[in-house]
């Protein structure tokens, strides 16, 4: 009997996989990281060879904790990375060069050169996203023009690219042996290269970046069988059914399927969306149109969406680069031991800022010190940075959309790794000035990579089933006062602006 629906998350630091059965309830769970790669300052690179073999890892571990079979399984979902790229070899399945991570900034010399071309506006109008380092497009023309043989056997129909979700399914599938060639809406969203109206590849646009349109993978919904886990394999016959970018999957997991429904997920970077219904809302403040998710129905919903760059890699920075904590779980006690971050304000643009300033040439910066700084002062400061970003992108996204419903308005749904601080969702509350609503069920990422699984081979009927299964863990009421949400948020203010601009 199919008892259970399995999701496999490949992460920015790491991979996941988690059983679920019918409820939603979490069976079985393993994770492994993998290694950081920095060629050059602003370069991030992940090995995509070590990424799937600790997808093979996870999937044998999860289900070895569960004590289940394959045959136990009715369909397994995939959630990734968004924009981070791999090209490779379809005769052998071996990477053309590491994966370039959406926090890599290696394309910004082509991005500044498409501004000046002045395709900023076509590129608004047809993709719903900026010029940007972050998005994959411009990834793929740098490995086209420096990768030696790439280009030639893309053109003769040798070479593949894709998101993560696209190498992943290609292995699962078979790889060289009839792997399938394919990726979700919403990740192909993500690409600056998709036509959001047509949800096809936009040929103007793969001519304007010299991407050979042969290269890329076929774009299907988020909820369909793309093939079978490859019989050469543990999961053998398992359906690899659902296919979403990672916070497309957080916005399904936490069932926000109705217009004015918003999110965010606390991971690696923080990432806001919103439910905008089966229309594109086309933003002029910094926010990002995109793809929510596709469903097997064919209808589309579409999302706004505020990216922040750093937000849990600030807290990694903390502990790898600076020694001040020994692990994330640590910030929580260390920032509880001060009132305040002693007038001390981190912005932490490692890679520039995303929405809703998008500037490519901000970084990092620590203002406010004084002797009086203690670790702890510091500590707090970053989680502070986490709440203010997130409150910089939902006040512009409210603004945006124009939704006054409760669900938008009122609360702000969470999940994530770092959701499960409470003081830094305390903070949230407190700096935002609503209610922060935390769920049973935080890695609601993979719970969507699941639901779109399941949907597609009938383990759950429709969506009504999946909201049945939503249920709060815990909700954070704010405790400032209007004059202290004022007072901080003009110092936070005050102090992107001495990060905007730094490398230019």
């Amino acid at each position: 009997m199919q008892e259970y629906v399995a999701a496999i998350d490949q992460g920015t630091t790491g991979t996941r996989c988690m059983v679920f059965d019918h409820d939603g309830q979490v069976v079985a769970v393993d994770y492994r990281e993998h290694r950081q790669i920095f060629p050059q300052p602003g370069w991030v690179e992940h090995d995509a060879d070590e990424i799937w073999a600790r997808t093979q890892e996870v999937m044998a571990g999860a289900l070895a904790r569960a004590e289940l079979k394959p045959g136990q399984l009715a369909a397994l979902g995939i959630t990734n990375q968004r924009e981070t790229v791999i090209a490779w070899d379809r005769r052998t399945g071996r990477p053309y060069h590491h994966a370039i991570v959406w926090q890599c900034t290696r394309t910004e010399p082509l991005c500044r050169q498409l501004i000046d071309q002045r395709l900023d506006p076509l590129i608004r109008e047809r993709t719903g996203l900026v010029i940007a380092t972050y998005f994959s497009g411009p990834k793929i023309r740098w490995l086209l023009d420096h990768v030696p043989g790439l280009r030639r056997d893309a053109e003769r129909g040798d070479a593949l690219v894709g998101t993560i979700d696209s190498w992943l399914i290609w292995n699962l599938t078979g790889g060289p042996r009839g792997g399938a060639s394919v990726i979700d809406i919403t990740n192909a969203s993500r690409t600056m290269l998709l036509d959001l109206r047509t949800l096809k590849w936009d040929e103007e646009l793969l001519d304007i970046l010299a991407i050979p349109r042969c290269m890329l993978p076929e774009i299907r919904s988020s909820s369909e069988i793309y093939g079978r886990v490859f019989k050469q394999m543990p999961w053998a016959g398992v359906p690899v059914a659902g296919d979403l970018g990672d916070q497309q999957a957080a916005l399904v997991g936490q069932t926000c399927f109705a217009p004015g429904e918003a999110k965010n997920t606390y991971g690696t970077g923080s990432f806001l969306l919103m439910n905008t219904g089966e229309r594109p809302v086309f933003s002029r403040s910094g926010l990002l149109t995109t793809v929510a998710y596709g469903l097997p129905s064919g209808r589309t919903h579409y999302a706004l969406e505020g990216s922040i760059a750093v937000t849990g890699a600030a807290i990694q920075w903390l502990r790898d680069n600076l020694g001040l904590i020994k692990s994330a779980a640590e910030t929580e006690e260390i920032a509880s031991t001060v009132e305040d971050a002693g007038g001390v304000y981190f912005v932490p643009a490692f890679s520039g800022l995303f929405a809703p300033h998008w500037d490519m040439y901000a970084r990092g910066v620590i203002v406010g010190l004084t002797r009086y700084v203690t670790k702890a002062h510091l500590v707090r400061a970053t989680l502070e940075a986490i709440c203010y970003q997130s409150r910089e992108v939902l006040e512009a996204m409210e603004t945006e959309a124009g939704f006054s419903n409760a669900q938008s308005a009122g609360a702000l749904r969470v999940d994530g790794g770092a959701s499960v601080n409470n003081l830094l969702m305390q903070m949230q509350s407190d700096i935002l000035g609503k209610p922060v609503v935390r769920p049973v069920v935080r890695e609601t990422t993979s719970l969507g990579a699941a639901y779109m699984a399941g949907l597609a081979v009938g383990y759950w009927e429709n969506l009504e089933d999946l909201r049945r299964n939503w249920q709060i863990e815990r909700v954070f009421e704010p405790a400032w006062s209007e004059e202290q949400r004022r007072v901080g948020y003009a110092g936070w203010k005050k102090a992107v602006e001495r990060a905007r601009g730094w490398a230019e």
